[in-house]
């Protein structure tokens, strides 16, 4: 996934684990089946779990890794791997078998496809039937409803001074005060801040002066926010940040940013030789709302929590596992 977590310069108050910081290792505390219970012919099967090095895929992993523990397979936690592209290698090279995947990735890193399907179901059987086709990789239904993707966000003060909603009402906020801060690689991407300016009317250069327009990383991108530095900071909806500076996210209403909700990805021979894992992730993948993985990605990057502990007590919360 194209995130940049691991550039984060964190708020002073945040702990510094920071997002994908914080080193995950590969213990498997115990645990006992609850809504999850043993599938019988997952018994001893060995099953490699991988993700990617941000706090976000360590969790997800680690949930992973706990559900088919208590489904009786023997989970190796292989979590916690630089980069998108070596993840996503070491299940096509057969590595490692299973990772949670983004539909928004899959479609447009791994499958080369230009233009994001709007609709999140459809973006879905997209990446899903043509990643199976291609690379024999399957995605399984169905995908969390989380959505991790960009997003523009602005103080609580800003929110109700202007009456802020949505990226639409961008326009509300006087064009000397309609300030940005973003990371370089949003400043460019084609689904980033000039292509979105136009989406909503807005255009860098004239409605958007060059100079109302900050580039940072995007770690400091929270802080200058919150701070004041700017009027509107580009975010990752997902992030714990989110909260502990009490930003308010607004909604696009165009759907102009791609959808980038996560599933489980597996090996097609490994699913054919275990099809209960669509069933036992089926129990998990829905409950994973934009709102439950901020909270579990705060619990991380704002509390210096453990990503295992903290997918631990949430699927113990869920009654899945105790």
């Amino acid at each position: 996934m194209r995130r940049r977590f691991l550039a984060a310069a964190l708020v002073p108050t945040l702990a510094l684990t920071g997002c994908g910081l914080k080193p995950a290792s590969a213990f498997i505390p115990h645990i006992e089946p609850a809504g999850i219970r043993p599938i019988p012919d997952l018994k001893d099967a060995t099953i490699r779990v991988t993700s990617k090095e941000f706090t976000e895929q360590i969790i997800l992993g680690k949930i992973a890794v706990l559900a088919l523990t208590a489904a009786g397979a023997n989970a190796e936690d292989h979590t916690n791997v630089q980069g998108s592209v070596t993840a996503r290698k070491s299940i096509t090279s057969g590595d490692n078998d299973l990772a949670w995947e983004y539909t928004g990735t899959g479609w447009i890193t791994y499958l080369g496809e230009e233009n994001p399907i709007a609709d999140p179901q459809k973006q879905f059987e997209a990446v899903r039937d043509l990643d199976l086709k291609r690379n024999h990789i399957a995605w399984l239904a169905p995908p969390a409803p989380l959505n991790n993707t960009y997003a523009m966000a602005v103080t609580t003060a800003t929110q109700k001074k202007y009456g802020l909603s949505d990226l639409s009402d961008m326009r509300k906020v006087p064009a000397g005060q309609r300030t940005f801060c973003v990371d370089p690689e949003f400043f460019t991407r084609n689904d980033g801040l000039r292509g979105m300016l136009k989406a909503y009317g807005l255009s860098y250069g004239s409605s958007v002066p060059a100079t109302n327009v900050r580039q940072m990383s995007s770690g400091v991108v929270y802080n200058a926010t919150s701070g004041g530095k700017c009027t509107f900071g580009e975010v990752f909806t997902t992030d714990g940040r989110i909260e502990a500076l009490h930003l308010h996210v607004l909604s696009d209403s165009k759907h102009f940013f791609p959808n980038y909700n996560p599933a489980i990805t597996v090996r097609e021979s490994v699913l054919r030789a275990h099809p209960e894992l669509t069933a036992l992730f089926a129990k998990i993948s829905p409950k994973l709302t934009t709102t439950v993985m901020r909270s579990l990605n705060s619990k991380v990057d704002v509390n210096g929590d453990d990503p295992v502990f903290v997918a631990r007590d949430w699927m113990r919360d869920q009654g899945l596992i105790k």
